[in-house]
Formats: structure tokens, C-alpha cells, sequence
């Protein structure tokens, strides 16, 4: 089978052929549909140092997925061939506290598949049954690969309450615009979206996002009068880990405001800690999706209405992947997806 790799410990990456793997006992195998190009995947095609510390070659990458499941192991149940399936990319260790616990989703031993074993860009992908998440059999083939991204802006946008809410959102990349669409869904007041980016702003605008601002043109403070606001935001969604974003974030805060934070800083970051206590705020940070409850909580969401097909703004075959990466890289783009359907 043909598998999107990273082969050797150097820039770049190599569509090349290996065997298709074997399935375990309790493990499942899909037929590969769709992929999703992550943040993550990119930091390995470009072999950062972030890839470089993380990462043994060679490694199947990628772990945003669709695919049609195959084949079951002899001890898996409750699931059938034909099903269209994605796979929570974290695979958990069932021992330690947090998962004896039920809270998988902070498991101390966590491995994610695509960076510290290996991924779904490949023709076929086993991974285990306790991974499977079964989607409708009518779900748009795009939407349901990008679920695995869609459940990180879920899993931020629903950590504190949105309704009746001023929230401000930095970074427009495909989590963060999504992020923003499920704070407005929940019913926040206003929603402000900040980038440095022109092109992702007009695209956020396009799916419904009326707020929007370029923080390199302008103070995001400007804001403020427009909307009403007096004091700052009460809800806010870091999305891009800047630096910057994250203390202006903290500054345009109301007294008492709560704070998500998802993206993450490629160093270290800098804050001042004295707005943060005498102002009372409250910073969470977030990884991942709560396992499940994140999914049933994303699925519930497209199910009643919101759309986030839009998100998705280039759609190649998987032999075009290098282009893919180059689109994903430049900063510009929405989502790009993967075709892996001969």
C-alpha cells in the first residue's frame, strides 16, 4: 500500500510503498477515504525543532481521518464492516490515575498517533477498537475527516459558557474559525476573531463570523466601542499560541474573565502575572478532546445545523501532497484535505 512518510531525519517527506499492516485482536482496519492536514503534520514535513525532538523516523504521519472499516479483529464488537469511521488520535494508557479515573483525555502516557506511532496517511490504517468513532453513513467524507480538529476548537469553546457572552477569539486558522462558529452557535453576544492574516479573516467572514480584526493594522481595542463592550471580553479562545496574542489576550480581558488556551508557543512565553491575579483571571489550558464526550458534543453540533464545510478550502489527491503541504504551510489557506480514494 502507498503511505505518506517521513523516512529520514531531514526536511521533506516520501509517498512511498510498505505492507499493508496486520490487524490485532482488538483492533479494526479502514479502508483510508479522506486526511486532514494538522498544524502537527506540517512541523514534520518541515522537520522543526519541535519534529526533531519528538519524532523517530521512519513515521507514518497524520491522524486526521476518515475511512470505511474493513476488517475487525476476532475480539471487537459493536462494530461492522462498511461503517464510516474516524479514530480519536490519542491512544491512552488505562492504568494510570486519569484514566482509572474515566478522564482519558489527560492521560499521563498518552501517545498521538502520526507523531509518536504511526498514522493514518496510508491506503489502509489499523488502530485499536476503543478508538473507533462511527460517524452517519451520510456525513459529507471531508467534514467527518477533519473531526479530530474540529473537536480541539469544540473542546475550547466549551470550556466555559458562551451564552449572552463577549468572547474574543485570536488566531484565524481553520481551529480557530471553527471555534468561533461554535462560540456564536452557543449563542455569545458578540464574537471577535483577531489574525494577522487578510485571507483567513475574508474566510472567516465568509462562514458567518461578523467580527473580525487584523491586529497588524489595527488596535484591537478599537473594537470595543463598536460592540458596546466597556471592560474587555469575558471569554476568551487563544487559538494561535503568539506570544503576543496570548498577553494581549490577557489585557483585554474583563475582571474575572476565563481564558482557553489551545495554541501552543514554539518557546518559551513571557506573561504578566500581576493583571492575571489582581484581575482574577482564569487561564485553562486544553489539548485534544475530552474522550468521548467531545465527539457526541461535535456530531450533535453538525446535526443540528452548524456547518463547517466551509472551513475546508482545498481538496487534493494524496499524490499531490506535496502541493497540499505547500497550500497548508503558506498561512492563507483554510483546511486542506487529502484524497486517498483510487
Amino acid at each position: 500500500m502507498k503511505a505518506l512518510v517521513k523516512t529520514k531525519p531531514q526536511v521533506g517527506l516520501e509517498l512511498i510503498d510498505i505492507p499493508e499492516p496486520e490487524v490485532g485482536p482488538n483492533d479494526v482496519k479502514v479502508q483510508v477515504l479522506r486526511t486532514g492536514i494538522c498544524g502537527t503534520d506540517v512541523h514534520i514535513q518541515r522537520w522543526d525543532p519541535w519534529a526533531q525532538k519528538v519524532v523517530q523516523t521512519p513515521r507514518i504521519i497524520g491522524h486526521e481521518f476518515c475511512g470505511r472499516i474493513v476488517e475487525v479483529g476476532e475480539l471487537v464488537t459493536g462494530l461492522e464492516l462498511g461503517q464510516i469511521v474516524s479514530g480519536e488520535g490519542h491512544y491512552v494508557c488505562g492504568r494510570c490515575r486519569a484514566c482509572l479515573a474515566g478522564r482519558r483525555e489527560v492521560c499521563a502516557n498518552t501517545q498521538g498517533i502520526g507523531y509518536a506511532v504511526d498514522g493514518a496517511m496510508s491506503e489502509y490504517f489499523v488502530f485499536p477498537a476503543a478508538n473507533v468513532w462511527v460517524h452517519p453513513q451520510n456525513i459529507d467524507l471531508d467534514v467527518a475527516a477533519i473531526f479530530d480538529p474540529f473537536g480541539n476548537a469544540v473542546h475550547t469553546a466549551l470550556q466555559f459558557p458562551c451564552l449572552a457572552e463577549d468572547v474574543l477569539v485570536s488566531g484565524a486558522g481553520p481551529i480557530g474559525i471553527m471555534a468561533a462558529l461554535v462560540a456564536q452557535f452557543q449563542g455569545a453576544r458578540n464574537v471577535v476573531l483577531s489574525d494577522l492574516s487578510d485571507e483567513r479573516l475574508e474566510l472567516a467572514k465568509k462562514l458567518g463570523i461578523k467580527n473580525t480584526i487584523n491586529v497588524g493594522h489595527s488596535e484591537l481595542k478599537e473594537t470595543f466601542g463598536a460592540l458596546g463592550l466597556k471592560e474587555g471580553f469575558d471569554v476568551g479562545l487563544e487559538m494561535s499560541g503568539s506570544p503576543v496574542a496570548i498577553r494581549s489576550m490577557i489585557n483585554h480581558m474583563v475582571h474575572g474573565g476565563r481564558m482557553a488556551l489551545l495554541g501552543t508557543p514554539i518557546s518559551e512565553v513571557s506573561l504578566d502575572l500581576t493583571t492575571v491575579i489582581f484581575n482574577m483571571l482564569t487561564i485553562q489550558g486544553v489539548t485534544g478532546r475530552r474522550i468521548f464526550e467531545t465527539w457526541y458534543a461535535a456530531s450533535a453540533l453538525v446535526s443540528s445545523g452548524l456547518d463547517i464545510s466551509g472551513v475546508i478550502t482545498d481538496r487534493l489527491p494524496y499524490t499531490d501532497f506535496e502541493e497540499a503541504f505547500a497550500i497548508a504551510a503558506n498561512g492563507k489557506s483554510g483546511k486542506v484535505v487529502l484524497n486517498w480514494e483510487s
